[in-house]
């Protein structure tokens, strides 16, 4: 299970920091994401992190702005997401890879919104 956390309404410029606990975490889990979906729009793939050796990949659009971490211990995922932009706004997703499934566990979101 997962359970997102961290969102919230912003003015542009501004900052945040999102989480995800991930209830557990098995052998089986390759990396960790995190998406995001605007009204009216399909769900996008922002960063992921690969849970070995702490890989890390971005969106063009974030790349810059967003640092993804995670900490082993307490089996947790940050998203820092800094110079927020109008555009940024969102539900924000994280999820969890399978080796040979991809992702296949979602939390339930939390809206990030970024007032001009």
């Amino acid at each position: 299970q997962l359970v997102e956390s961290g969102g919230g309404l912003v003015q542009a410029g501004g900052s945040l920091r999102l989480a995800c606990a991930a209830s557990q975490r098995t052998p089986r889990t390759y990396a960790m994401g995190w998406f995001r979906q605007a009204p009216g729009k399909e769900r996008e793939f922002v960063a992921s992190i690969v849970w070995s050796d702490s890989t890390v990949n971005y969106a063009d659009s974030v790349q810059g702005r967003f640092t993804i971490s995670r900490d082993n211990a307490k089996n947790m995922l940050f998203l820092q997401i800094s110079s927020l932009k109008p555009e940024d706004t969102a539900v924000y997703y994280c999820a969890a890879a399978e080796y040979f499934k991809g992702y296949n566990s979602w939390g339930q979101g939390t809206q990030v919104t970024v007032s001009s």
